[in-house]
């Protein structure tokens, strides 16, 4: 338990260490956050003719309504944060690439839904939109990759045979 802690904030520091660096936003923050963006606009684009978008701007043609998705907005603290609990974590190196892939498209399927809802609540209500902005969504998609973490754990456990725990006829896992 010691050696996941430690990898684990090890991982973390670094990854947000090298995120909030110019090369990681050039690199990994510009480039999602746009595709975040690009994502959102497209559904959005299917039920509602007057999106348009352009760059980070999702915008209504018509009211000149609009959002900008920003670094903070694109999902990546969570990935961060479930890259590190995964890759920390004894498993094999194929399960960790399918635990982290499997959550990395689980928080940026929940971020679009999260873009779109956010788009027509500012639409209607400024006072609505900062408090889903800064209070609901920020905690459901942090508690996604909680979401998607523990049931990687359980997906990877389900194989692992059980022990017979010392001086009881209970199994227990093995340590």
């Amino acid at each position: 338990m010691v050696r996941f802690v430690v990898w684990f904030v090890v991982l973390l520091f670094s990854l947000f260490a090298f995120y909030l660096l110019p090369w990681g936003e050039r690199y990994m923050s510009e480039p999602i956050t746009s595709a975040v963006a690009v994502v959102s606009a497209a559904i959005m684009k299917l039920f509602d003719p007057n999106v348009i978008s352009h760059g980070i701007v999702i915008q209504d043609k018509v009211t000149q309504h609009g959002i900008q998705v920003v670094k903070g907005c694109n999902g990546m603290e969570a990935v961060i944060i479930l890259f590190a609990a995964v890759f920390a974590f004894p498993a094999t190196f194929k399960q960790k690439l399918a635990g982290f892939l499997a959550g990395f498209l689980a928080i940026h399927a929940l971020n679009v839904v999260r873009i779109v809802s956010l788009y027509y609540i500012a639409k209607y209500s400024h006072t609505w939109f900062e408090w889903f902005h800064l209070y609901v969504w920020q905690m459901l998609i942090i508690l996604d990759a909680l979401v998607v973490w523990l049931l990687w754990l359980r997906w990877i456990n389900k194989g692992r045979p059980r022990r017979q725990a010392q001086g009881t006829g209970e199994l227990a896992r093995p340590a």
